[in-house]
């Protein structure tokens, strides 16, 4: 019965509006509900960057804002479908964890839903027809079926057909259009102008390209606007359909000035990678940005269950060939989630004599090469399997993520050994690291980026990184661990380059998973109600 009733909520969620509203947790108390919101420590959003504004700015940033809320809207159509469903809930802990979750699945615990009359989430979210079979699917002949910007919905005779992002959501759309052209007739900076005038016309045509490049030549706007529809990780059917959200960020002109020169050097560190050369051959642009952000509005895909805090866009390939890609660090919510959990992780699991090594500097080095590493390594196969990304199919996100993931890493040691990041040490950014990796296990293993976690947490404990002292708290290994570094990182390498998808598919499934030891470490992390998340108060 919970299946047939998520088909037909999916479909047509407006019929069961006034029975769900009824309903509050299933198998769940209400306690519990209340302790799963209040692991999200609330924030106050805002930043000193605000002052000094002028108020073109300040008009402009509250139509972006405006912008933001109706792209929210949309994603929760994407998601999940009518959120009147979630915002009737009697229950207000339900409701408010359904806020957070975008839905009645917990993101944090694997999607498991707590709202009763839902069974698991639809691999495809609201994407696809819930009852849209596999063979149905592989038997459905149309050349957009595949593209990032079509829904797959019903005709009247119940065949499949593609609808486009700006039909479904024309309305929603339309009121976007409406929000940016004003915001583009009010600013003075004429990059910024331009790029909202073509994310209009993306908006209204479902092809972002120009807008990409466009947003790629805003090099000097002090306030800035990631909107549209970007990330395809709730589509969990393909990892195709991307989702709508939306960050409004403000320059850090002195941070970001700070990371000018590593610029320059993307090329000499695709060299420094530790891999057979043959796996090392794509160029990256030197045209990329690398600074620094406060963010102060999230809406839509990045706004649902743990929060984002850096950006590697534009995601097309096609634009990091000609123009590279903008990475972009959001200080204040980096700063949040290193003060409200990490440290209190770190403090609690490693040892004493290495807690000192602790820092919100090197998660801050590790976070900011995260993001680089995204734009290194190989883009295309080496044995005509063609690009990474068709290669690896189900598996490319979560081998994307693995990879950045460690190879941020490398790059902070090695940048570190020739002093290019001063301030910190190899043993700080390795610590903060490893206790950063737990921190981000307890998210789980339900999406890519989960997956990715487990297996970098399973590969550097597997090669002797770091192992329980007597106390049951971590000792570090340091040298292991860069040399665990490099080996963990070769093997993605290798793996992508070649499109080693059943050998990516069936390490994963080996080795994505949190062990028992680690269980009984975020058994103890929650006993300390160690915030798992953090969740926002918007206050300008």
């Amino acid at each position: 019965m919970k299946n047939i009733l998520t088909r037909v909520v999916f479909n047509h969620p407006s019929v069961f509006l006034t029975g769900l509203a009824l309903i509050s947790c299933t198998g769940v108390e209400k306690t519990d509900i209340q302790s799963k919101v209040d692991e999200y420590a609330v924030v106050e959003v805002k930043s000193p960057l605000m002052d000094g504004l002028s108020d073109k700015d300040r008009q402009v940033l509250n139509l972006f804002r405006e912008a933001g809320k109706v792209a929210d809207e949309i994603f929760w159509k994407q998601t999940f479908g009518d959120k009147e469903l979630m915002v009737s809930l009697q229950d207000e802990a339900a409701r408010d964890y359904a806020m957070i979750n975008y839905g009645p699945w917990d993101r944090l615990d694997a999607n498991a839903p707590f709202v009763a009359g839902y069974g698991e989430k639809p691999l495809g979210a609201n994407y696809y027809p819930a009852d849209m079979t596999e063979k149905e699917w592989q038997a459905f002949d149309d050349p957009d079926k595949n593209s990032q910007y079509t829904v797959i919905r019903r005709d009247e005779d119940g065949n499949l057909k593609c609808v486009w992002y700006r039909d479904e959501y024309s309305e929603e759309i339309g009121k976007i259009c409406s929000y940016l052209e004003e915001a583009a007739a009010i600013t003075e900076n004429k990059g910024l102008k331009n790029y909202l005038l073509k994310r209009v016309e993306a908006f209204r045509t479902d092809d972002y390209y120009e807008s990409d490049l466009a947003w790629m030549d805003m090099k000097d706007s002090k306030i800035d606007i990631v909107i549209g529809p970007i990330e395809n990780y709730d589509d969990k059917l393909s990892e195709t359909k991307t989702s709508y959200e939306c960050f409004i960020l403000l320059k850090d002109e002195k941070r970001s000035a700070e990371l000018e020169k590593f610029v320059s050097m993307l090329p000499e560190l695709q060299k420094m990678l530790p891999c057979e050369p043959q796996y090392k051959t794509f160029v990256p642009g030197t045209s990329s940005d690398l600074n620094v952000y406060d963010a102060i509005y999230y809406a839509g895909d990045c706004n649902c269950g743990s929060k984002t805090i850096a950006i590697n866009l534009p995601n097309d390939d096609r634009v990091q060939s000609v123009k590279g890609a903008r990475r972009l660090q959001l200080h204040n919510s980096m700063d949040a989630k290193f003060g409200k959990i990490l440290l209190p992780i770190g403090r609690l699991l490693i040892e004493p004599e290495q807690q000192k090594h602790l820092r919100s500097e090197a998660f801050f080095w590790n976070v900011t090469f995260h993001e680089v590493a995204h734009g290194l390594g190989v883009k295309e196969t080496v044995n005509g399997k063609g690009s990474v990304d068709d290669a690896l199919g189900s598996e490319k996100t979560t081998w994307e993520e693995a990879k950045a993931d460690i190879l941020g890493l490398f790059m902070v040691c090695k940048l570190i050994e020739q002093g290019e990041i001063p301030l910190i040490s190899k043993e700080d950014a390795i610590t903060t690291y490893i206790a950063g990796l737990v921190r981000s296990v307890r998210f789980g293993t339900a999406s890519s980026h989960g997956k990715a976690n487990m297996m970098c947490y399973n590969f550097m404990k597997e090669h002797g990184a770091f192992v329980r002292n007597k106390d049951g708290q971590y000792h570090i290994d340091y040298e292991q661990s860069l040399k665990a570094i490099d080996e963990w990182a070769g093997l993605i390498l290798k793996t992508q380059a070649t499109g080693d998808y059943e050998f990516a598919k069936a390490y994963t499934a080996e080795h994505a998973f949190i062990p028992e030891a680690l269980s009984a470490d975020i058994a103890n992390i929650n006993a300390h109600r160690i915030p798992r998340d953090i969740r926002f108060d918007f206050v300008w």
